[in-house]
């Protein structure tokens, strides 16, 4: 099958640096293709996923550009892709609704975050024309007016996200995330203060209340045992999570998957976090980390972490949050959703062979959205 992949306009796909969303699209289509599907990603002109690309867009918006600016990105995506794709695969927020224009294509849309008010009304309106996909059990309990297709956790790259010939070695508590209240960095420092063990902070820095957060909250703080590292690239995240003790990952919200849990379960590193969100579904509490209460229960968890086994922390990852396992389950609905349409597989068989071989169909001007190239 032929899967065209819409990504947001707000960062490139894969992420130079910090991006959730765009890890996990990068990912999926990677992983599409090397199952032997076709995929073309419709993104911004700066990505380098290596799969053929599209866009209009020159480079990524930004976290702080205006909502209504994907509004142009996702006209361009559907309008093109509905052209000689078999599914779309929507992970835009406006984009679910625009889907109505293109009725003869099965769509899919992923919710990545809460589903607030605003989500909700949303997504239900949507769901009458498109697959709605809930990213973990957490967050479909949250909306249950909204009618969801399938849940499909996220994958990380176990394969790249190995563990260190030293696993936890390095003797510091780890927090990975956005500096954001939500992500509770200011509480990870009070627990590895009291639990008598340095902390690393690596944090995404972006925006203005990232920074008056920090400015208040953390910096005051920071010292010999507490140091802020800076926000880490992907390629760092195995030395990172891989030598920590642990993660701590108090989290204030019902976060509606926690990547970077997964992440750290890959790197054969513990996870202690509060039950919030999707926590439980990731964390198997007492085997592959701890899932506590309050601030008083982090801190005796830290202490008793080193007797957890961080090769069962490993093996679970890779049954449960693998890349191919993500994307298994994508396919089992994509084809599920195609046996009931009746547009047939590869509506143009030269369409699809010359996105194939990575080059841009000739149905398309080129210039008008931007070139497809590997």
């Amino acid at each position: 099958m032929l899967v065209g992949l819409i990504a947001p306009p707000w960062v490139a796909v894969p992420p130079p640096e910090y991006g959730g969303t765009e890890e996990v699209i990068d990912l999926l289509a990677r992983g599409l293709a090397k199952a032997g599907h076709g995929v073309v990603l419709f993104t911004t002109g700066d990505s380098t996923c290596a799969v053929p690309r599209r866009w209009v867009l020159p480079a990524a918006l930004g976290t702080t550009a205006p909502a209504m600016a994907e509004i142009r990105h996702v006209t361009h995506a559907y309008e093109e892709l509905a052209a000689y794709v078999d599914v779309i695969h929507d992970h835009t927020m406006f984009g679910p609704l625009y889907a109505e224009r293109v009725p003869e294509i099965p769509v899919v849309a992923t919710n990545h975050g809460l589903f607030d008010n605003h989500a909700i009304e949303l997504y239900s309106r949507a769901a009458a024309r498109v697959a709605v996909v809930a990213i973990s059990h957490s967050q479909r309990a949250s909306a249950p007016a909204v009618p969801i297709a399938r849940v499909i956790h996220h994958g990380v790259d176990v394969d790249a996200l190995r563990p260190q010939p030293e696993g936890g070695r390095g003797g510091y508590l780890a927090f990975l995330g956005r500096m954001s209240p939500d992500k509770g960095p200011h509480r990870a420092i009070a627990v590895a203060r009291r639990a008598g063990l340095p902390l690393l902070i690596a944090a995404k820095m972006w925006e203005p209340d990232e920074r008056r957060y920090f400015e208040r909250w953390v910096e005051p703080h920071l010292g010999c045992a507490v140091r802020y590292v800076g926000q880490i690239k992907p390629a760092q995240k195995r030395a990172f999570l891989g030598n920590a003790v642990a993660l701590l990952n108090p989290i204030q919200w019902d976060e509606p998957f926690g990547l970077v849990m997964a992440e750290a379960l890959a790197c054969g590193t513990p996870v202690i976090a509060h039950p919030m969100g999707a926590a439980p579904e990731i964390i198997d509490d007492g085997v592959t980390g701890f899932l506590c209460a309050d601030e008083d229960d982090m801190v005796d968890r830290v202490r008793s972490v080193g007797g957890l086994d961080r090769l069962e922390c490993r093996n679970m990852a890779v049954a449960r949050f693998s890349a191919e396992r993500m994307v298994a389950d994508h396919v089992s609905l994509y084809e599920t959703l195609m046996a009931g349409s009746p547009v047939p597989l590869h509506r143009d068989r030269r369409v699809y062979d010359r996105c194939a071989r990575r080059q841009t169909p000739r149905s398309i001007r080129p210039g008008t959205h931007g070139s497809m190239i590997l």
